[in-house]
């Protein structure tokens, strides 16, 4: 092998190694939709791991507050939903117009519990995941689909 080319591949190997690939969106929302903390505990992991992105930031602040239902005692409880709506929140605040991370948040809303009092921005979400979903690719298109079906605040009819 000629040196050049050697280096050249080096390279590449090394600088491969620092390219880190975003979590693939249908693990993410398995995990997500999961009801086993094992999962979501993989997933968290996994992302933790991974370069932080405002993405991976959003995916682990709502598995967070999903994380919350494992967990034992109601403090410990209030302090890992707590952690995760922070993360998540974070996020919207940076991108208010994400109806990615909007949808996160309004699947979370629906299904907490009422005395959290995290609610507040349902229709707010609707709108945005309304307003946003054409541009979005055709997966989460689908997750998005398959939540409104039964869902009490976002309809298919919402959806362009």
């Amino acid at each position: 092998m000629k040196p050049v080319t050697f280096f050249g591949f080096i390279f590449i190997v090394l600088f491969s190694a620092f390219i880190s690939k975003e979590v693939d969106k249908s693990n993410f929302y398995k995990a997500f939709s999961a009801r086993n903390e094992q999962e979501i505990d993989g997933m968290i992991s996994l992302l933790e791991k991974e370069k932080s992105s405002s993405a991976n930031l959003a995916y682990q602040g709502a598995l967070y507050m999903k994380k919350a239902d494992f967990v034992k005692g109601a403090n410990n409880k209030i302090k890992t939903f707590k952690k995760g709506a922070g993360i998540l929140e974070d996020e919207i605040a940076k991108k208010p117009s994400n109806a990615e991370f909007r949808f996160l948040r309004l699947a979370i809303q629906e299904h907490a519990p009422k005395i959290l009092k995290y609610n507040k921005n349902q229709s707010e979400d609707k709108k945005v995941i309304a307003e946003g979903y054409k541009n979005l690719d055709p997966e989460l298109k689908k997750i998005i689909k398959n939540y409104a079906a039964s869902s009490a605040v976002i309809k298919i009819d919402d959806l362009p």
